[in-house]
């Protein structure tokens, strides 16, 4: 089993409002994943994290191979989420992969 983790900043110029918006698309949108990409085990997104923490955003997800995480990264669906909810309104990733 492969983990693909993902840490996000959002933008500081997004409102109160905004950053509630945001948050729900990226969960929506990539929990929304699942079934619809071959090879995803699990994928949950966090997005009410603690005053400790420095990123707004987690992708946490799992996929059956090497070969399934790179299908998913260009995946026509995963490529829509990634272009329409995330890129637009994150300043910072972070992305850890390994074999679990």
């Amino acid at each position: 089993m492969i983990k693909h983790v993902i840490l996000w900043q959002l933008k500081d110029e997004l409102s109160a409002e905004e950053i509630i918006k945001v948050k729900a698309d990226i969960k929506k949108g990539l929990e929304d994943l699942k079934g619809v990409v071959p090879g995803i085990i699990d994928i949950c997104v966090q997005t009410e994290m603690l005053d400790s923490s420095n990123a707004d955003v987690m992708l946490d997800s799992s996929f059956e191979s090497v070969e399934a995480l790179k299908g998913y990264a260009v995946h026509p669906a995963h490529v829509k989420v990634a272009d329409e909810a995330v890129r637009p309104f994150t300043k910072a990733r972070v992305c850890v992969d390994f074999e679990a």
